[in-house]
């Protein structure tokens, strides 16, 4: 299926959603999210936020309904067409998930490698854009644990920036960090939007719903409402 511009970047059509395989978790489930959008994704812990992420990314599988994300059809993919699909995906956890034996530059080097790039100076130029992209442009040589808890949100900010995704899939991005480090981590996120990324952001933060007004998915009782 070619992506025409006008397309949504994910479109899910009445979509069941299991944790483990056999425990539903949400319930019919229809949604667009067009480009350029940011959109919250809120609800309880357990309420099923990252579940449907995981969906989204092929990390769980779709088993009923249809799905479409990025031009991938989540109900037919191949476990072979995953990296593609996850190419055009930027994917932001919670915990980081760094390689802590690895300076920032190798961190990102693994991923650009690990999709396809080869050619030296193309890995290095764009890790040096990604890293000024997220106010850490003179990071390369650190490494993980020199760096606090908010700078190494902001590698993991890069390393989903790496294959310029046309979304950026937030797993409660905040959620480790102080408040004031979380508001700087927040600002780069819509800063990214601004710039043309859409963003779908799962969250407790309810601060930023109020300061950031965007459109709200609620996860809840098994459904996934659009809050007015």
């Amino acid at each position: 299926m070619t992506a025409f511009s006008s397309e949504p970047i994910i479109r899910l059509e009445n979509v069941d959603i299991y944790q483990n395989g056999n425990k539903l978790v949400l319930n019919d489930v229809s949604f667009e999210i067009n480009k350029g959008e940011f959109v919250f994704l809120i609800g309880r812990t357990g309420s099923g936020k990252s579940s449907l992420l995981k969906t989204l990314y092929a990390d769980l599988w779709l088993e009923s309904g249809k799905g479409y994300v990025v031009g991938h059809a989540l109900q037919n993919i191949k476990s072979s067409e995953i990296p593609q699909l996850r190419r055009k995906l930027g994917i932001v956890f919670q915990d980081f998930q760094l390689f802590f034996d690895r300076s920032v530059e190798e961190n990102l080097e693994f991923v650009l490698k690990a999709t396809g790039w080869t050619d030296k100076a193309s890995i290095k130029n764009r890790i040096s854009e990604v890293l000024m992209q997220v106010g850490l442009g003179t990071s390369q040589k650190k490494m993980p644990h020199q760096l606090s808890g908010g700078e190494q949100q902001r590698v993991v900010i890069a390393r989903a920036m790496l294959n310029e995704p046309q979304i950026i899939l937030a797993d409660e991005p905040t959620g480790n960090l102080d408040p004031e480090v979380g508001e700087q981590i927040m600002q780069l996120f819509h800063t990214i939007n601004t710039a043309g990324t859409a963003v779908l952001m799962a969250t407790h933060n309810y601060d930023f719903l109020k300061k950031y007004p965007a459109r709200v998915l609620k996860c809840e009782a098994g459904e996934v409402t659009e809050l007015k």
